[in-house]
Order: C-alpha cells, then sequence, then structure tokens
C-alpha cells in the first residue's frame, strides 16, 4: 500500500529550557494513500501539531517528515508554500469564509490560484449545496457554513485534505451531515483524508485510528468496524 505520509522520529518543541514544551517526541507514523484517518487525543496531545507540520504549515524541531518522496522538513518558506498550494486543501473548526462573498465566490478563491480546479459550481453540488451557490455566509447555517469551506478545499482537488475538528463548532446532527459529505469526498474522489478530533465517536467511520498521548503515538488501529457517518453515536 503506498504511504502519503512518513515520519520518523518527529518532534516538535516550543520555547526552551525549563519552560520549553514537548509538543511531539518522536513519532514514527505511516500514513497510507487514500484513507480517511482520524488522529484522536485529549487537548495538548499533539495531534493538531503533527497535522500543522504534515500539512506544511508548521516546522519540526528534529526527525523527518515525508509526503511521498518529498522530504517537508528540508523545505524552504517557498516550497512549503507552493505544497500547500499544489497539493493540500484545509478544513478549520471555523469557516474563514469571506462574508461579502457567496458561496460560489468563496469557492472561486481558490480555484483561481489552483493548478486542476473544479468548477465551483461542481464543488458546492458535491457538497449538497449546489441550490445555495448565490448565498452569502450570513444566509446560511453552521453547517451548511462548513460545507461552503469543504467545497473549498475540494474544488483544488487535492491529493490529501486535513480536517481540524471540522464538527466542532457545530451540533450532533449537523456534524453528522458535515463526516457524510467527507465521507463522500473520500469515496468519489479518492482523497486522503486526515482529521483531528477529540471526539472519540467520530473515529468510528475512519480506516485507520492514531491516538495520541504527551506528543506521542500511543496506538495506530487498521480497518477496524468501520461505520458510514449516519450510524455513529453521538
Amino acid at each position: 500500500m503506498t504511504a502519503d505520509f512518513t515520519t520518523r522520529g518527529l518532534t516538535r518543541t516550543y520555547g526552551e529550557g525549563h519552560s520549553a514544551v514537548h509538543a511531539l517526541r518522536g513519532v514514527d507514523v505511516e500514513i497510507p494513500a487514500g484513507e480517511i484517518v482520524v488522529m484522536l487525543g485529549a487537548s495538548g496531545s499533539g495531534k493538531s501539531t503533527l497535522l500543522n507540520i504534515l500539512g506544511g504549515l508548521d516546522r519540526a524541531t528534529s526527525g523527518t517528515a515525508h509526503f511521498r518522496d518529498m522530504d517537508l522538513t528540508a523545505m524552504t518558506d517557498a516550497r512549503l508554500t507552493r505544497y500547500r498550494r499544489d497539493h493540500i486543501g484545509f478544513v478549520f473548526q471555523f469557516y474563514n469564509l469571506m462574508p461579502s462573498l457567496t458561496a460560489r465566490e468563496n469557492v472561486e478563491l481558490v480555484t483561481e490560484i489552483a493548478r486542476n480546479p473544479m468548477r465551483a459550481e461542481e464543488a458546492l453540488e458535491l457538497v449538497g449545496l449546489g441550490a445555495r451557490v448565490d448565498h452569502f455566509p450570513a444566509q446560511l447555517s453552521g453547517g451548511e457554513q462548513q460545507r461552503v469551506a469543504i467545497a473549498r478545499a475540494v474544488a483544488k482537488q487535492p491529493e490529501v485534505m486535513f480536517c481540524d475538528e471540522p464538527t466542532g463548532a457545530l451540533d450532533s446532527a449537523t456534524g453528522r451531515t458535515v463526516l457524510e459529505v467527507l465521507n463522500e469526498v473520500n469515496a468519489r474522489l479518492g482523497t486522503t483524508i486526515l482529521m483531528v478530533t477529540h471526539a472519540a465517536n467520530i473515529a468510528d467511520m475512519a480506516h485507520r485510528v492514531i491516538r495520541l498521548a504527551d506528543g506521542a503515538i500511543r496506538e495506530v488501529v487498521e480497518n477496524g468496524q468501520r461505520k458510514p457517518p449516519a450510524e455513529i453515536v453521538w
């Protein structure tokens, strides 16, 4: 099975001396292409730090992180910017939509810089918002705004999508709808999805679950009893 990401001895330390915070402590992990991978852990476990390093948003203190044959830890800032632009889509807990732009226009912000973009209307149709393309964020529910954010990430047609607590600001019913959209993106487009969450129930939809604590990987569960989002108990 081809790995999208491989890390060896990955560490991340913030600060120095007695006040230093060791966010990652020698992480070794492989993440196969085309899977939904959920990284679980309490606040401070290192899951978001790992996500940010793999996404090119942060740098490791030591060790290596590769995306396929690309050494992320050796890249210049300019190359990391191209890596994020060309290969990665991001979905965050808060939607980061431009309030003065419609759903279509928010998605088009990304398609203008992508190498092989999907039409904004097609991306919005994929997430179930084909009838809402001309609505502004204030006219959309929280779940609909998050789906616009997903459409914006999908429209780049990235190989990988990084989702940091994508349901954290949503109620359970709306959160389940968002997870169904991510599941559909993975199934239809083959996009690798890395999702960070502290909600253990979301792990039920994953092909692979990585549990972190105190900056280290404590457990990796592969090919468990994977359930569709509709069957997840909140």
